[in-house]
């Protein structure tokens, strides 16, 4: 009988492909958006260190023009949350930022658990399973 390998599975596929292109590790910044500074400083830091950083993009919580009119605002929410969670699909690891975590952040921080992604806290304590 031959034997035929399984397929690989999309995540699989995704961690060959950055093995074959040598890539470093990719880490991926969560937090509430209140912490941009400490996030900025910890891409700093990470970057140092080696590693590929993504981050929030966008500080909703300051006054823009792109999200200044109120629907426009929710739906750019969810786009952006779509958008952080693919963020912690690509990434190797998570790097959870501040000291207070919110509904969104503890929702990334189980999605990220949930895909079996390593998650490191800039104050342990706020861990959800501390």
């Amino acid at each position: 009988m031959q034997y035929s390998p399984q397929p690989l599975t999309p995540e699989e596929k995704l961690a060959d492909a950055k093995k074959q292109l040598s890539l470093p590790p990719i880490v991926v910044i969560c937090g509430s958006t209140r912490f941009m500074n400490e996030m900025n400083d910890a891409d700093l830091r990470e970057t140092k260190s080696g590693k590929i950083v993504v981050k929030p993009g966008c500080d909703m919580k300051s006054p823009h023009e792109l999200w200044s009119d109120p629907v426009e605002a929710a739906a750019l929410k969810v786009r952006l949350d779509d958008l952080h969670r693919a963020k912690i699909r690509l990434a190797d690891e998570v790097l959870v930022v501040g000291d207070y975590i919110g509904d969104s952040t503890r929702a990334e921080i189980a999605y990220a658990r949930s895909l079996g992604k390593p998650v490191r806290f800039t104050h342990h304590e706020v861990d959800p399973e501390a």
